[in-house]
């Protein structure tokens, strides 16, 4: 098999990718473990930066997203006795979406499906080598159990945490990784119920931190801090909605409940490794960088990835420049270090560690952004993404 650009990985960077490349006239072939029903049933992330709107919608994937995501224009911060809105548009003149990256993600397929670059599913053993070289090659068994090798131009990793890609990225001359784990986790549920708020609910509480967040005008998507030990057989749909109401409590105010129909329990990290980059294989999303969710950062940085990848590699393969892919680490890993900056904020403002002298820095840095336009400001921008600069 012969392509110019391997991808390892069918999740949203990986499709994505693929689907900026093809519209440019780049051959790719994507390789991915799973099967095509487990990708679409992966529950992820759910607000889209309109930097990631646009590009799925320039990427001719984006008609759907129109049709049943929602444009939320800002989010509530609240803290025992208060809730703030913070108004996007006001602030920054700028907004999110929330439409779930599993949606996300049957959209791409779909697109990839209909004509597309080949998409192999359930393949295995999956081996990126020579990646050092100007012939690199992907070596797999496909899901018929034949042993395949598929030679490329380029390799793009966006295989995620525990893939192939990033260790060997990571075991040549000037690899890093930094990681922090978070002493909680989060307990997060999926509810057949209408929110009961029209824009996220981002709350502090002395029990710990919750968020009302939504899927669709009909379902609910909630979370609980709890400990990282947490067993998730010991909370009945009865205790999650006690704990959501209590920590949601506002006079005048009232949680809806209703039938639960997902839940687990999510740990919380940051992570990131350096370079992104490997000779001729290049990391994009998960495979380089992981934030914990609190800053609705992890999809919209896959984005951000492959909207850059895509653009060096265009210039790489076809106008056989070397300049975008050469800048493509660092210029990616600046809007990374500032987006982990954000969800490390994000996290560290809203949830409780037990200690009350944290408690009241988490307090006097909440009053400090419900009461300051500045600081408000300055969390909008972040919340609703940065400007994406494809400049070398």
């Amino acid at each position: 098999m012969r392509t110019q650009v391997g991808i390892i990985g069918a999740g949203p960077a990986g499709l994505l990718l693929s689907r900026l490349l093809a519209l440019r006239g780049i051959d790719t072939v994507v390789l991915e473990n799973r099967s095509r029903e487990y990708v679409e049933a992966r529950i992820r992330a759910g607000i889209l930066e309109q930097h990631t709107v646009d590009t799925l919608a320039d990427a001719g994937v984006g008609d759907r997203l129109q049709r049943e995501g929602l444009e939320h224009h800002g989010i509530y911060l609240q803290y025992p006795g208060t809730r703030h809105k913070l108004s996007f548009p006001e602030l920054c003149g700028r907004t999110v979406w929330v439409y779930g990256q599993t949606e996300v993600v049957k959209d791409l397929i779909a697109a990839q499906l209909d004509g597309g670059p080949p998409l192999l599913f359930d393949v295995s053993d999956v081996l990126p080598e020579d990646v050092d070289t100007d012939s690199p090659r992907i070596r797999f068994t496909d899901a018929d159990g034949v042993p395949q090798v598929l030679e490329c131009d380029v390799i793009a990793g966006t295989d995620g945490f525990h893939g192939v890609s990033r260790p060997v990225v990571a075991g040549g001359t000037q690899g890093k990784l930094w990681e922090r784990t978070y002493p909680y986790a989060w307990l997060g549920i999926l509810a057949d119920v209408a929110p009961s708020t029209d824009e996220l609910i981002y709350a502090w509480h002395p029990d710990g931190f919750a968020l009302h967040s939504m899927r669709s005008p009909s379902v609910s998507r909630l979370y609980l801090q709890v400990d990282p030990a947490e067993k998730i057989e010991e909370w009945s749909d009865d205790r999650i909605w006690t704990a959501l109401a209590d920590r949601f409590a506002l006079d005048g105010w009232e949680l809806h409940t209703g039938p639960i129909t997902e839940k687990s329990v999510l740990p919380m990290r940051s992570f990131v490794s350096a370079p992104m980059r490997r000779g001729r294989l290049f990391l994009a999303g998960d495979a380089a960088h992981i934030v914990p969710p609190t800053g609705a950062k992890g999809l919209n940085l896959a984005v951000a990835d492959v909207t850059l990848l895509a653009s060096a590699l265009v210039r790489l393969l076809r106008e056989k420049q070397t300049d975008l892919a050469d800048s493509y680490s660092d210029r990616a890993l600046a809007r990374v270090w500032r987006c982990t900056h954000f969800s490390w904020w994000m996290t560290s403002m809203l949830h409780r560690s037990g200690d009350d002298f944290d408690a009241e820095l988490q307090l006097s840095q909440l009053r400090r952004v419900c009461g300051s336009e500045s600081a408000a400001r300055e969390l909008a921008e972040n919340y609703t993404g940065l400007p994406l600069d494809l400049s070398p």
